[in-house]
């Protein structure tokens, strides 16, 4: 701050921090209190009790620690922030706050022990959890929120499949070069979009093709069967991808669900063709038409179809086109430079009645890109690094980062207001589960104890608070 009097300029001086004297010799103060937050949603949605059935063959004398609860624990420090199994410390060397935690040996071996069937078993696992933490939410709230697309909420669950590309900087079974110049894995994602719910993915290698059609159909049919039933046979459910999921295989799969009850929809990339590229030339300027977007801002859109055949896609299939003028930096093709715009092209099976209009239809695409924000926070809630040189273990390092992902995104949905109740990860781990306490004793109640003077104490305590009210799984 400066005060000038009579020309001459002042400089205030700011206070010194106060001096400190460092030692390690602390007692009763605990970091990372608010991930306990975790633990007993894991509890209290069942999840643990469910990990203990699943993986029961892999205590075979019932001695030692219990496998799901060695899972849990991995779970919740891959959600506080954890990279490496040996973070699995942070947890186990506060056993006043989170009880006793395995070891790194041993949580080394029950990911080495984790076979295909017991895999499985951890999914199924995850699904029964889910369909607790949604009973929870209906029961305490509004249930599942809705997706949301144009200022308009979307009827049902929308489901967004992406894949991304890890680099690995080892040799690692089944890593590989991938198609940008790198070196690692493939993985293929799905997330529900109404909650960032990380509901399936699938560990390839990084030479695996982006859009092979048996890939996608085995992500979908694992994230459907981890939607409730009643959600599964009970609303619309909408898939959206890239232009990756345009494969004919797929779709039809898509289409053929309904065959079983499942009423899905699809809106996915489409590559711009010759026979495209015929069409957009062809479309009278008369004939394209303002297309919203997120923020009301307006572009130019128009459909296709009739223009393109689409021969062997499910029938009722609409290709739509957008045009804009490119930002700069923007990646343009040789067809894009020679017409000035830019053009991004989908198909979609929604019907033109119920609000199935071009412009709608394509702001709700677009919002497909979401996808990219989980992903980018889900690499740092696990999957961003994997730990051994073994494929099959790296592929139980991913679901459990998925399970670490969907008990952040049941936290905001059960336990927090407001901001925080759609923060990313990051968000809340610097201002909720990596706070520290004081852990007292007294009245036969072991206390946590957070510091008065934290800007969100009160926030976590309304957490914690909420939390004891839900109502525990039988058994």
């Amino acid at each position: 701050m400066t005060v000038q009097a009579e020309g001459t300029f002042y400089v205030q001086a700011i206070g010194l921090r106060p001096k400190v004297h460092v030692s390690a010799d602390g007692s009763g103060v605990v970091g990372h209190a608010g991930a306990r937050l975790l633990t007993d949603l894991a509890d209290a949605t069942g999840l643990t009790a469910t990990y203990s059935a699943a993986l029961r063959s892999l205590r075979p004398r019932g001695t030692g620690h219990d496998p799901g609860r060695v899972a849990t624990d991995l779970a919740v420090m891959l959600a506080d922030g954890g990279e490496a199994i040996a973070d699995l410390a942070v947890l186990r060397d506060q056993a006043g706050v989170f009880g006793p935690v395995a070891s790194t040996p041993t949580a080394w071996r029950l990911l080495a022990d984790t076979d295909e069937a017991a895999l499985a078993s951890l999914r199924a696992a995850r699904g029964s959890a889910r369909e607790v933490a949604w009973m929870l939410a209906a029961e305490t709230g509004e249930g599942i929120p809705a997706a949301r697309a144009g200022g308009r909420e979307l009827p049902g669950l929308v489901l967004d499949l992406d894949a991304t590309l890890v680099t690995c900087h080892s040799e690692k079974e089944q890593a590989a070069p991938t198609y940008k110049g790198g070196f690692g894995f493939h993985p293929l994602l799905c997330f529900l979009a109404n909650t960032g719910e990380a509901v399936s993915g699938r560990l390839r290698p990084g030479n695996s093709g982006a859009n092979t059609a048996a890939d996608h159909i085995a992500v979908l049919d694992q994230a459907l069967a981890q939607i409730p039933d009643a959600h599964r046979h009970g609303a619309d459910i909408l898939i959206r991808t890239d232009s990756a999921g345009s494969a004919k295989a797929f779709l039809t799969h898509v289409r053929d669900l309904r065959k079983r009850g499942i009423r899905t929809f699809f809106s996915v990339g489409y590559a711009i063709t010759e026979p495209v590229r015929r069409a957009v030339r062809a479309m009278p300027n008369r004939l394209w038409h303002p297309a919203l977007d997120q923020d009301g801002t307006l572009r130019d859109g128009a459909e296709l179809t009739g223009m393109v055949h689409v021969d062997g896609y499910p029938t009722g299939t609409r290709i739509i086109v957008r045009r804009e003028r490119p930002h700069p930096g923007a990646q343009l093709s040789l067809f894009d430079q020679d017409e000035g715009l830019r053009h991004q092209v989908f198909l979609t099976d929604t019907p033109y009645s119920g609000g199935g209009s071009a412009q709608f239809l394509e702001v709700r695409h677009r919002g497909h890109a979401t996808v990219e924000d989980h992903i980018r926070c889900g690499k740092t809630t696990g999957f961003g690094r994997f730990p051994s040189r073994n494929f099959a273990v790296n592929a139980v390092w991913l679901e459990l980062s998925l399970a670490a992902i969907d008990l952040l995104a049941w936290t905001r949905v059960l336990l927090l207001d407001g901001e925080l109740a759609a923060a990313e990860p990051k968000k809340l781990r610097y201002r909720l589960l990596h706070v520290a306490a004081r852990l007292t004793h007294g009245g036969r109640h072991l206390r946590l104890r957070i510091s008065a003077t934290w800007p969100w104490r009160n926030e976590l305590a309304t957490a914690f608070h909420r939390l004891a009210a839900l109502p525990r799984p039988a058994g």
